[in-house]
């Protein structure tokens, strides 16, 4: 923190700053009780589709398939109590990644054809953190003036248990390749158990085979069927979290000491002078002047 006429502001605080503290403070917040940090390596999960019969169709005729990028669109977590392990819980967590996947296709003249399709990945992980013990019911009303608060529906709004919270970096796509497996019958996609709010998430794509090469039709009655699988790489961060009242050191209200930037149609061109030229975009930094480039190649290759 720092000093501007007699204020603390936000920021690092030394010990000039303590003595003026000026009140102790209750508030109700999220108290995080438990966390984990994970690295999962997402290895040779199938991909599932929006549309199976006409994705099944371009993976058949498909000579490779490459990842372009990945990102989680949805998390779903469950939080149960661990029996025999008081204030233990388990979070079942559900990861949905949505993957671009780039399908090269033979033209009918010789050439490729390039088709990019998005698909989705699902992926399942368990972890056991502590969550405390505790459950209380939360009702709150809000003021109206001059007339009977506004009760809520006199339901129960909020409560004190568990909240699960997970935190997700983009995911790194690693690897994207076209399998073979043996099937009895055709092959569906498979894709029913998909909750509807995620499969709309799912674009579906129009494919113009027009100009592309088509396999013999003796094809559709071999028992091998081909699939696309892909890897990747998830950071993620899971939390168990209580709603609790702490009592906290205040300063004072937290109040702004700068002036708003303001961008207008009128002063547009005031705000853009402020830009630096991005030196970087047109002349990239080599390896020597980019922050933790040589850092991360001795990592890489175990010199550390």
């Amino acid at each position: 923190m720092s000093y501007k006429h007699d204020k603390v502001l936000p920021g690092l605080i030394d010990d000039k700053d303590l003595c003026r503290i000026r009140e102790a403070v209750c508030i109700q917040v999220e108290k995080i009780y438990d966390s984990c940090k994970e690295k999962d390596c997402v290895e040779d999960a199938r991909v599932y589709f929006r549309n199976p019969e006409k994705i099944n169709w371009l993976i058949c005729q498909a000579i490779n398939v490459k990842a372009r990028r990945a990102e989680v669109i949805k998390v779903y977590t469950d939080v149960e109590e661990v029996p025999f392990k008081r204030g233990f819980y388990t979070v079942d967590i559900k990861f949905f990644i949505r993957i671009t996947l780039d399908f090269f296709v033979p033209r009918s003249n010789g050439g490729i054809k390039v088709i990019t399709v998005p698909g989705l990945i699902l992926f399942d992980k368990k972890v056991i953190l502590f969550g405390s013990e505790g459950n209380v019911k939360i009702f709150k009303s809000h003021f109206v003036d001059q007339g009977i608060d506004q009760q809520g529906n006199s339901a129960l709004q909020q409560d004190n248990l568990p909240i699960s919270k997970v935190e997700v970096a983009e995911p790194i796509t690693l690897n994207a390749k076209i399998i073979e497996v043996l099937e009895n019958n055709c092959d569906e996609g498979c894709d029913r158990a998909i909750p509807g709010s995620v499969a709309d998430l799912i674009e579906d794509v129009e494919i113009d085979d027009s100009d592309l090469a088509r396999g013999s039709d003796e094809d559709r009655h071999l028992v091998i069927v081909r699939r696309v699988v892909a890897t990747v790489g998830l950071f993620s961060i899971i939390k168990l979290a209580r709603f609790v009242q702490l009592l906290i050191p205040a300063f004072d209200f937290c109040v702004p000491n700068k002036k708003c930037v303001a961008s207008t149609e009128d002063d547009a061109c005031g705000l853009f002078d402020t830009i630096d030229f991005p030196i970087d975009e047109f002349f990239p930094p080599q390896k020597a002047d980019f922050p933790g480039a040589e850092d991360i190649e001795r990592s890489m290759s175990g010199d550390e």
